[in-house]
């Protein structure tokens, strides 16, 4: 409910329609929103059909110029929206703009990331952020206006109605994780341009579900990294991926094995990430069966 009291909070001075699409969630969020917020439009779905099929279904019916993709676990800073939509109207090449995500205590999340590539995936993001600034942006660089990027976070971002009817709405083949990344790079393809805006800053509690499905968090991710190189990189650099990503999930694993060694078992981010790695790897011996993901254990948690 913080995220809706944001909205109301801070967006006071433009015309707005709020809509709300419920996965199927049981904690009462439903009959919440009904109560507290009668104006909202409610969609309540029967089941988790996924971050881009949720969207989609408000975008599909939206009337303004601009929509607002906000995750509900989001909370706006006074004066956000008014920034990406000043914005937005003065920058009529921008088809998506993105916030400054904040933690809690207000320091700041990566709130942009380069398009998927061979580079990024095989070596150490980190390393790269390190090395090469420039071209791989983290939130350790400093941005004092908006900046051109290759994708935004999803947790917040303003997108053009305009960009949408070209390029068409959220991909639904992602359950979650890279659909927003794989809407950046089909815009980039039709000539609109994705920007970054500092100064409109959103609070982020992100990784809640990560920390409730850890290693079904991160076989969901493949799962979506995979699908982004087989519809967006050529066959020989999906191909590329699809052999040499194995391998490193193995060297990680035999590190891990040997760090939780040394270390006697007691380090829990050693153990949590040695369980990571262990079902990744065996998530790929298997065939990368969709059944070890988030979006199979949704399912049978709603049919239970």
């Amino acid at each position: 409910m913080d995220c809706l009291h944001s909205i109301y909070k801070t967006v006071t001075d433009i015309d707005v329609e709020v809509y709300v699409v419920d996965n199927n969630s049981t904690d009462g969020s439903q009959a919440a929103v009904k109560k507290g917020f009668p104006d909202v439009k409610l969609i309540e779905n029967p089941a988790n059909t996924g971050f881009a099929h949720a969207n989609n279904q408000a975008l599909r019916i939206m009337q303004g110029r601009f929509a607002v993709l906000l995750n509900s676990d989001a909370v706006l800073k006074e004066g956000a929206i008014d920034k990406l939509l000043a914005f937005m109207t003065s920058t009529h090449s921008a088809g998506i703009a993105g916030v400054q995500l904040l933690n809690e205590d207000g320091s700041r999340q990566n709130s942009i990331d380069n398009f998927p590539s061979i580079e990024t995936e095989i070596f150490n993001k980190s390393i790269l952020r390190l090395l090469f600034p420039g071209k791989y942006p983290s939130k350790n660089s400093s941005y004092q206006w908006p900046t051109e990027v290759d994708s935004v976070i999803g947790a917040c971002m303003m997108v053009r109605k305009e960009a949408m009817d070209e390029v068409g709405v959220l991909d639904e083949d992602y359950f979650i994780f890279l659909e927003e990344t794989d809407w950046c790079f089909r815009m980039y393809n039709k000539g609109w341009k994705v920007y970054h805006v500092p100064d409109a800053e959103v609070f982020h509690l992100s990784g809640h579900s990560k920390k409730k499905n850890p290693w079904r968090s991160q076989i969901e991710y493949y799962k979506s990294l995979y699908m982004f190189f087989r519809k967006n990189r050529t066959p020989v650099s999906y191909l590329t991926l699809r052999i040499l990503k194995p391998w490193k999930i193995s060297i990680n694993l035999i590190l891990n094995i040997l760090g939780n060694l040394i270390t006697l078992f007691q380090k829990e981010g050693l153990r949590n990430r040695l369980l990571k790695y262990y079902k990744l790897s065996v998530w790929h011996l298997l065939m990368c069966p969709d059944s070890m993901g988030i979006q199979k254990n949704y399912a049978k948690q709603k049919d239970s």
